[in-house]
């Protein structure tokens, strides 16, 4: 290059003029080549440090490539050893269940081959108790008399039948299956098998129960049969007795008793119900009338001891397996024909409770007074 040769010559320092040394002109020129030789340098500097940032650029993108074939590569693989553990994971799951199935269906087929309804097996039946004290003599206050209500639960596709006559409920029982024939307008006739089994519940065979009176509370008895509401009676209890002209004070709670006519008002204060209790009745204005009210203490009681002891109800039996191909109301009529007729064993049907399948629901026993 013209270039390269002009900087040789500027370095040797052996050009000079005729007399030994050089002129200024020669000098400018010599300072403006090399001003050309620098920028050519320069512009050539520039485009190296582009093609070096090219090329690394190009080496990253081909690194990259190279590693997303190794890692599609990899993938599939990684796959199916997912897809492999689910499949195992799903198979060693069915087992379990077919397992579970099995020791539940041999469960179910124990439980048929034994006489006891199938709920009596699950679950006790709940057992909700009225007390009424007597308290005619004074050595008589400590008793207490217990009127038992028994919830028996339901389950569907079930029924309860009770019969006027024991021994219609025994002989039912005794004959085991029945073959109950459908005739209706929901469906032609068809036959449905049943099983009837006795009905047994546990009573209460001995009962312990702690008293405790409370200190806020007081209970209120012999309220008037009034054309009004409960709602309605209980703000005039609440706005008689919360005065203190009256004996009483701010009320904190009041409620009727279930099942029961009778009321408990609770106070804020301590020693309000004493006083009142003490008094034993008031005269209270309702509307236009005054009613004398009686003022009792408010007992509450924990169960501290309870036995009980199977009894069978000697006049109901339990059928069960009995098929959803009636409407309930068709059903019931259905199942009450069969077993009131002497032909088949029955008998006059007192009672009957008739839950379909798919649903749940409970019958309540009362104290049998006949």
């Amino acid at each position: 290059m013209d270039s390269e040769e002009d900087s040789v010559r500027l370095l040797s320092k052996d050009d000079p003029q005729e007399d030994g040394s050089e002129s200024p002109e020669q000098l400018r020129r010599e300072i403006e080549r090399c001003k050309e030789l620098y920028s050519v340098l320069e512009q050539d500097h520039a485009k190296l440090q582009v093609a070096k940032e090219a090329a690394e650029q190009r080496t990253q993108e081909l690194r990259k490539e190279e590693l997303h074939k190794i890692s599609e590569q990899q993938l599939p693989l990684k796959g199916d050893e997912e897809r492999a553990q689910q499949i195992s994971a799903i198979k060693e799951e069915n087992n379990r269940l077919r397992q579970e199935k099995q020791v539940l269906k041999n469960k179910l087929e124990e439980l048929k081959k034994k006489n006891d309804p199938v709920m009596m097996l699950l679950t006790l039946p709940e057992k909700k108790m009225i007390f009424k004290g007597r308290t005619a003599n004074k050595e008589d206050m400590n008793n207490l008399m217990l009127t038992p209500l028994i919830r028996y639960p339901l389950p569907g596709g079930s029924a309860l039948i009770t019969f006027e006559e024991a021994k219609v409920a025994q002989r039912i029982t005794e004959m085991r299956e029945h073959t109950v024939q459908l005739s209706c307008e929901e469906l032609d006739q068809c036959r449905v098998r049943v099983q009837a089994v006795p009905v047994d519940i546990l009573l209460p065979s001995a009962l312990e129960i702690r008293l405790t009176q409370s200190s806020r509370s007081i209970l209120l008895s012999d309220l008037p049969s009034l054309d009004i509401s409960k709602e309605a009676l209980l703000d005039k209890l609440e706005l008689f007795f919360s005065k203190t002209k009256n004996g009483g004070s701010e009320v904190d709670s009041r409620e009727f008793l279930e099942d029961s006519d009778q009321v408990v008002l609770t106070f804020t204060e301590d020693g309000v119900a004493q006083s009142l209790i003490e008094r034993g009745h008031t005269q209270v204005p309702i509307g236009k009338g005054k009613y004398k009210i009686k003022i009792s203490p408010y007992m509450s009681g924990d169960i501290s001891n309870l036995q009980l002891q199977p009894s069978r109800c000697p006049r109901t039996v339990l059928l069960s397996g009995i098929p959803d191909v009636l409407s309930e109301e068709s059903m019931r009529d259905a199942l009450e024909i069969h077993f009131q007729k002497a032909s088949r064993g029955g008998g006059e049907v007192d009672a009957l409770a008739y839950v379909p399948a798919g649903r749940a629901g409970s019958a309540v026993f009362v104290e049998d007074t006949s």
